[in-house]
């Protein structure tokens, strides 16, 4: 079964992809110049960039991402993202964000 396609902020969707208490792989959707607003959580985070260009902040650090690069925010960090270009992030959490159930 096909987990549905969630808006979340403007111009961008979440999609839950698999799910278990102990891991989730959740897939975002970016239109260019949508922002992923900063915010903070106790689940620790990995993202790829399956395509797309963003920038990253984590705890005031700025990170350029493209396809195929990928990074670890680590539990507690506040980050957020600007789109650059449209694009798609894959992001797992562990453990799984109950959220966005």
């Amino acid at each position: 079964m096909k987990n549905p396609i969630v808006p979340t902020d403007p111009g961008v969707t979440r999609q839950v992809l698999a799910e278990n208490a102990d891991l989730m792989l959740v897939a975002f959707r970016f239109e260019t110049g949508a922002e992923g607003k900063l915010h903070s959580h106790p689940h620790v985070q990995a993202t790829y960039v399956g395509s797309g260009r963003f920038v990253f902040s984590i705890d005031g650090a700025e990170h350029d991402l493209g396809a195929g690069d990928s990074l670890i925010i680590p539990s507690q960090a506040h980050h957020g993202c600007i789109c650059l270009e449209a694009g798609t992030l894959i992001d797992t959490f562990t453990p799984r964000r109950a959220d966005f159930l």
